[in-house]
């Protein structure tokens, strides 16, 4: 059986296209120029010259402390834009004073600065997917019986058959559920085709789940969710859109401009990716055992980047947990700490982005963008958040310096007028950004419908997963738990 659509029409066809509609799409695309096979180096240099950027700053340096350009720690060299853009205020001055103003003006234009200087717009002619049930396997993950379904997301490739992507998704669900369930999705990692670190520091936000985990020993995240009465999935969203500035031409993003480059304001990976978790999220919608209106996005460094877009953009999902996203997620980028803009606006990571966004590394700054991380939170409102770090120092191993937790708390504590406006709970504070003082290490600030946790530990959120499902339960609910 296969579930198509972005939003689902379920069919009974094979997953394999019939010879008749393979030969049509052929014929399609037949006069297409073949897909561009740049390096990131070239795309990056083409973006450039379509924006007329001549030179771009440096990023930080987060290895060699002797570097000048090595990463500012220093709290009173940490914030050259201290004002930060107001979101409960129109760009024609007028002061929003009630949800209805939130939701029918302001919000539209904070999306719509986000779509063209930061993360992209998601094209019209975005393809339908078709997903295909690869196997079932009944099985056992702990103590607790469990259900788990191997599934693969055809995306339509007519428009250009030289390009063919496919979403990969595995779905765990509790085999004795007496209905269906919540699930946790999680922007996981396929290790078989993982290359090599990227560019900058352990621990940094372009590192990945596994490496440099020093946080005691925590009962893995499926566990807990199954044992909570959850389900749980894995997405990988490299097997659609890869994680460099080369397969931008490739992936869905190339696919949707038939392998050609994007334009300034066409969607990067962190974009990309979220848009694969929202069709991860239409079969949810099919599938019996899974309660879609109870999803919730997880995911770590880069992949907590893409969780929060994800919760911003698609307000099905009902929770997130945000891990050490750090520039480009829940961190300020108008900050001068660890990680910069002009990090992201060089040629290892620019792929996340919109090609817009190089313009703030280069004849523009961090203070110039219309919008801010405290914003992107905002966009996630009314439902609730949980941001997660490591620490910034400590024992060896700690997650370090370069994700900049403080700015992401100042950004929380930034985000709670629009949730008070909405009725919710901010994250608890007197609520002055630049003044606020962060808790503790390991004291929770889970009150509110923002929530805080900043563990002892490295560059994982494993150690947060426990405190994160005690505060998901006043909005999460399974047939399986006790009322």
């Amino acid at each position: 059986m296969t579930y198509k659509g972005s939003f689902i029409v379920v069919t009974l066809a094979a997953a394999v296209l019939c010879p008749v509609l393979q030969t049509v799409a052929q014929s399609a695309s037949t006069n297409l120029p073949a897909p561009m096979d740049w390096t990131a180096g070239q795309d990056h240099q083409n973006m450039m010259d379509q924006l007329g950027i001549k030179n771009l700053r440096p990023g930080a340096d987060g290895m060699n402390s002797q570097a000048a350009n090595y990463q500012n720690t220093d709290e009173a060299k940490a914030n050259p834009y201290p004002k930060l853009p107001d979101p409960l205020t129109l760009k024609n001055g007028q002061k929003v004073t009630t949800p209805d103003m939130w939701w029918q003006q302001r919000r539209p234009e904070i999306v719509e600065d986000f779509d063209r200087e930061v993360y992209g717009r998601v094209p019209a002619n975005v393809p339908e997917v078709t997903w295909e049930v690869k196997s079932v396997t009944h099985t056992n993950n702990g103590a607790v019986p469990v259900i788990t379904k191997q599934l693969v997301g055809h995306v339509d490739n007519s428009s250009c058959t030289n390009i063919t992507v496919n979403i990969d998704l595995t779905l765990t669900t509790p085999a004795n559920a007496p209905g269906p369930v919540p699930v946790m999705m999680e922007f996981g990692f396929n290790f078989r085709n993982f290359a090599g670190f990227g560019r900058n520091r352990p621990g940094g936000t372009n590192a990945f789940r596994g490496f440099n985990v020093l946080g005691g020993a925590v009962a893995n995240w499926q566990q807990l969710c199954l044992s909570n009465g959850w389900g749980c999935a894995v997405i990988v969203p490299t097997s659609y859109q890869a994680d460099n500035g080369a397969g931008l031409t490739k992936g869905i993003i190339g696919l949707c401009n038939q392998g050609q480059p994007r334009k300034p304001d066409d969607w990067g990976a962190l974009r990309a990716w979220a848009w694969g978790a929202s069709r991860a999220l239409d079969y949810f919608e099919t599938d019996p055992a899974v309660d879609a209106k109870q999803v919730g996005i997880e995911g770590l460094s880069r992949y907590g980047k893409a969780t929060i877009v994800t919760m911003a953009y698609d307000q099905r999902f009902a929770i997130a947990l945000v891990g050490s996203s750090g520039e480009g997620g829940a961190k300020l980028s108008r900050r001068n700490w660890g990680e910069l803009v002009e990090n992201l606006t060089g040629t290892g990571e620019y792929h996340w982005m919109a090609g817009n966004f190089l313009k703030y590394g280069g004849p523009l700054t961090p203070g110039d963008l219309p919008v801010d991380s405290h914003e992107l939170i905002d966009l996630c409102a009314p439902r609730p958040v949980f941001i997660s770090y490591g620490a910034s120092t400590g024992r060896p191993g700690v997650e370090g310096t370069w994700v900049d937790q403080h700015g992401s708390f100042m950004a929380a504590v930034a985000a709670g007028p629009v949730y008070r406006l909405l009725g919710k709970k901010d994250l608890g504070t007197p609520g002055n950004y630049l003044t606020d003082p962060m808790p503790p290490m390991n004291t929770a600030l889970i009150d509110g419908d923002i929530a805080w946790r900043q563990h002892d530990g490295g560059h994982t959120d494993a150690p947060n997963w426990p405190t994160f499902i005690k505060w998901a339960n006043r909005y999460i609910h399974s047939p399986m738990q006790p009322m």
